[in-house]
């Protein structure tokens, strides 16, 4: 049996996922219409797009739990919703798969060593970020 108030929770969750989400995408769609690329060129709207995901999840994770008082919509809100529509996994290895299919090994190797060592020092970037301050 599920109780009304469990059923609630669950519906204002997944309606704050689906608004960051949407937020999210028309991010990343506003950055693919803005820096189009063609084969064999640097993505562009999905390196920007993942580095300011990373940047921003480090951010608003540290300063969820360490500087805001609990809720429960926030974390799905921008960090489910938002950050995970705003970044691209999947994007991500297509792109390097059609750099190497395409002739171009060298920029895809580094398409991938980039994009990762960036993202995790931008999530560091924004761990600090979020703790900076914080005894004022």
């Amino acid at each position: 049996m599920v109780r009304l108030g469990h059923t609630a929770a669950m519906t204002a969750g997944t309606l704050a996922i689906l608004i960051g989400g949407a937020a999210g995408a028309l991010a990343r769609g506003g950055l693919a219409e803005v820096m189009p690329h063609g084969g064999g060129a640097w993505p562009w709207p999905t390196f920007i797009a993942n580095l300011l995901g990373a940047f921003f999840l480090g951010w608003l994770l540290t300063r969820l739990v360490e500087r805001v008082a609990p809720t429960t919509h926030w974390r799905p809100l921008l960090g489910t919703g938002f950050a995970g529509a705003l970044t691209t996994f999947s994007t991500f290895q297509i792109e390097i798969f059609d750099l190497v299919h395409s002739g171009h090994v060298g920029l895809g190797v580094a398409y991938a060593l980039t994009s990762v060592a960036a993202g995790m020092a931008l999530a560091v970037a924004g761990v600090m970020v979020a703790r900076w301050g914080r005894h004022w």
